[in-house]
């Protein structure tokens, strides 16, 4: 038999991690700073959002490709991600940019799909689907350019960009709903 290899809880997949979550805060100081419309402060807000957002990918990659995944990393990361986004929506529906009923739509989508992960975790894992994966891009993109100080046609392209996250956030959202009751169902 052989010995199973031990993950070292610090590695660079679990630190890229915690620095996703450390920058949530540094992110809203920026969105915030000079009443939050000041254009250099939202372009620095965008740029840190942008390199937690890519922390993202860059982590599940590191920890898939070179077997870094933790027990720590598989609740710190969706927590992460969670912080992030919803920080950002948050953020961006209090200096009016983003009108409050997509960012609770998107955020009780999120934090239901957690509550049932935990719900359903004696019974199975219910992976991510292609749409989920989707839905966090959009997300992520319509954020980035609700981030940045758009005008014109620049700007529609972020409403329809959010539109286009927020169906698909309902979507997978229900899809998700269904593949946690038949697990459990089957179980």
């Amino acid at each position: 038999m052989t010995e199973a290899r031990k993950v070292p809880l610090l590695n660079v997949a679990n630190i890229l991690t915690v620095s996703r979550l450390v920058l949530v805060p540094v992110f809203l100081v920026a969105l915030f700073t000079n009443g939050g419309h000041d254009t250099f402060w939202r372009l620095v807000a965008f740029g840190i959002f942008a390199v937690a957002s890519v922390t993202d990918h860059v982590d599940g990659n590191l920890a898939r490709k070179y077997k870094l995944i933790t027990d720590f990393g598989k609740i710190a990361d969706p927590i992460a991600d969670k912080a992030l986004t919803g920080s950002a929506l948050v953020g961006l529906s209090v200096l009016g940019v983003v009108p409050w009923w997509i960012t609770i739509v998107i955020l009780v989508r999120e934090w239901g799909v957690t509550f049932l992960r935990f719900w359903v975790i004696r019974y199975g894992v219910i992976a991510a689907s292609p749409g989920g994966k989707a839905k966090t891009l959009l997300q992520i993109v319509a954020i980035g350019l609700f981030l940045l100080p758009l005008t014109g046609p620049v700007e529609l392209l972020a409403w329809v960009t959010m539109a286009a996250a927020v169906v698909l956030t309902v979507v997978t959202g229900i899809d998700y709903v269904v593949r946690a009751v038949r697990l459990r169902a089957a179980a």
